[in-house]
């Protein structure tokens, strides 16, 4: 089963299928949400700059038109259904708002409710883009071998339960099944976030959708192709995404009953007076007051202008929060699970420990310079870290011949006229003597032994690197949260409890497939916690979309991970996560006292208009000196000082 690399081919590959990928403009509601936006903007540079009312004021009218047409319908629509929304009302209020002169205000809320509505729709396609595409991660067929030892190439949807599959060099697994001969290595990452290839001999398990190394595999299918882990992944996606699907604003919970509050008081102004033998005109105009006085303009921009200040500042510490409502639920949570590869770790193995042998002869840099050599031809990510740490070194690379790499056992080569072999020392020390002290360790490092001519001459030890800033942030977690962040990996349990170690975790959960991890947030989360969980794979995007919360780290993360997450962490700066719920929580204390002060300037002058006589003007100047005080105090959060400032608040803060 060795395969030499002069006489082979490069192994073939599946090819790789087209990314699909919603454009912006595809969609209908990003469209009309972008033509009310120019033409609210043209307005504005018009209407401030001087120009003619005739100049500017059919381009507010388009605004009016492209960007409220929409919710208008939507709300008509639950009108029908017997139910009143804040859509409806919006409308209302912007048309209100334009009867009595404030046309660039009720042009302002439609262009916000126009953007909200075109970005939830953009997050929604994309999410659904990213669990198609993970589907194409499977390969569409896969080489059946008949009872008489034949070949066929079959859709791999025609697969059954029993089927004998041949799986070649370099080639996508097409089933989920049992090794029966062979020997390779599997790169499935995808499936269980383990950053090096898992050796793969008969009786091992494999998985649909991940990548064959160098060897020749006979796989039993062992499940049909729609109950593979692969697919259940993109079930366990789209059931909790539907699950949070209903989750909205604050302010939006109680939109039903405030909007049938407001109509009804209104229409109860202008009733009552009138039954009492008030001028109509009178009542008329009292009702339209206390509609704009009451109207939840200021209630809506208390709400948003923080969570969105918020949001442009965490972008520009390279976080992306998707939406408002994600920004105040990442304030809500009181619980940390992280995934460890490629979040705590980062994803690719580094020499940590180079030990020759007494009596080898060889010091640190020449035993690693000789393994460099020998692995140099080789593409194993082990490889590749050991080659690069000699280079880091300025280490000589001295050229190979016969080189050789046996799946799951390592490579040979004669480098210098000796013979050298470079393996994993499990599988090359059975029956060395004086080697077993050293390579017996059991710290989660994969040891690596290097044989010149038959003799062991040292031991290199290989880990996934640790992020330097992740004790650091799980130890900020801890504070935010009250509890210490809980660790859940598909990685072995001796690699999971050294990260942990390393970062002052206890609860630790290792072997853990998608649908494990799933089940560990949901645990959480039915025990009354609000949990946040960081990751970064294909493996972690059922769990991202199942918490309260979900972050994916943005360099390496999978297309299905950023897509499912609620935020991004573009530079993959794990200390970012804490600093982002830090903001979130601040946000969350300015929509707090944005709803006092605009609740009390509605108070006071609903009272005045009910009471007393509360002028028209005067009720315009109160309800817009309100909105624009609410507004400027959310806008705080755009200073750098919001991200860098404030104690660490617990999960009650």
């Amino acid at each position: 089963m060795s395969a030499t690399l002069a006489p082979h081919p490069a192994p073939t590959r599946t090819p790789t299928a087209p990314r699909r990928r919603t454009r912006i403009l595809a969609l209908p509601e990003a469209r009309w949400a972008l033509a009310a936006l120019v033409a609210f903007l043209a307005a504005l540079a018009l209407d401030l700059g001087g120009a003619p009312t005739w100049a500017f004021t059919p381009l507010y009218a388009v605004a009016y038109v492209t960007g409220g047409w929409e919710p208008a319908l939507e709300g008509l629509r639950a009108l029908r259904d017997k139910t009143l929304d804040v859509d409806l009302l919006m409308i209302v209020a912007a048309l209100g708002a334009a009867a009595i002169g404030q046309v660039l205000d009720g042009a302002l809320l439609i262009v916000i409710f126009a953007t909200s509505g075109a970005l939830e729709a953009l997050a929604t396609a994309r999410t659904a883009d990213s669990v198609r595409g993970l589907l194409d991660l499977a390969p569409t067929t896969a080489t059946r071998l008949t009872d008489d030892g034949t070949e066929e190439t079959v859709p791999t949807g025609d697969l059954t339960v029993g089927d004998v599959l041949l799986i070649r060099p370099g080639e996508r697994i097409g089933a989920d099944g049992q090794v029966l001969d062979g020997t390779s290595e599997a790169d499935q990452a995808t499936i269980t976030g383990e950053p090096l290839p898992v050796v793969k001999r008969p009786g091992d398990e494999v998985f649909a959708g991940t990548l064959n190394g160098t060897g020749s595999l006979r796989v039993r299918v062992e499940r049909d192709p729609a109950d593979s882990v692969i697919a259940r992944i993109v079930t366990l996606v789209e059931e909790a995404s539907r699950t949070k699907a209903p989750t909205q604003l604050f302010i939006e919970k109680v939109e039903q009953r405030y909007a049938v509050g407001v109509v009804a008081a209104t229409l109860a102004v202008f009733a009552v007076p009138l039954a009492f033998g008030a001028d109509l005109t009178d009542a008329l105009l009292r009702a339209m007051t206390f509609m704009i006085v009451a109207s939840p303009c200021a209630v809506v921009l208390a709400t948003m202008p923080p969570l969105l200040s918020a949001i442009a500042n965490a972008s520009r510490h390279g976080v992306l929060v998707k939406s408002a409502v994600a920004m105040e639920r990442l304030g809500e949570i009181d619980t940390a699970a992280l995934d460890k590869t490629g979040t705590l770790t980062e994803g690719a193995p580094e020499v940590t420990d180079v030990r020759p042998l007494p009596d080898s002869g060889l010091d640190e840099n020449r035993l690693l310079a000789l393994a460099a050599a020998a692995e140099h031809p080789s593409e194993h990510p082990l490889a590749r870290a050991i080659v690069a740490a000699a280079r880091a070194r300025d280490l000589p690379i001295a050229p190979t011949e016969e080189f050789t790499a046996v799946p799951g056992r390592g490579v040979t080569a004669v480098v210098g006229g000796h013979k050298v072999s470079v393996g994993r020392a499990e599988a090359v020390t059975q029956g060395e003597d004086g080697v077993e002290a050293v390579t017996g360790r059991e710290d989660g490092a994969t040891v690596v032994l290097v044989v010149r001519d038959g003799n062991p001459v040292g031991t290199l030890a290989l880990t996934d690197r640790l992020r330097p800033e992740a004790a650091a942030t799980t130890a900020t977690l801890t504070a935010l949260t009250g509890t210490a962040p809980v660790l859940l990996t598909g990685d072995n349990a001796h690699t999971a409890a050294r990260v942990a170690q390393a970062t002052g975790l206890t609860d630790v959960r290792a072997d853990l497939l998608p649908e494990d991890k799933v089940n560990a947030v949901r645990d959480l989360q039915d025990s009354g916690r609000k949990v946040l969980f960081v990751g970064d794979g294909v493996n972690d995007a059922p769990a991202l979309a199942a918490a309260h919360s979900g972050v994916a780290m943005g360099r390496a993360g999978s297309d299905l991970a950023l897509e499912t997450a609620d935020a991004v962490v573009v530079r993959d700066e794990l200390a970012t996560v804490p600093a982002t719920v830090r903001l979130s929580r601040a946000a969350r204390r300015l929509v707090q006292q944005n709803l006092v002060i605009a609740g009390t300037f509605i108070t006071v002058l609903v009272v005045w208009d009910l009471v007393g006589h509360l002028p028209l003007p005067l009720g315009v100047a109160g309800h817009e000196g309100s909105t624009i005080l609410v507004a400027l105090n959310g806008l705080r959060l755009l200073r750098e000082s919001a991200w860098r400032s404030g104690p660490v608040q617990d999960s009650r803060g």
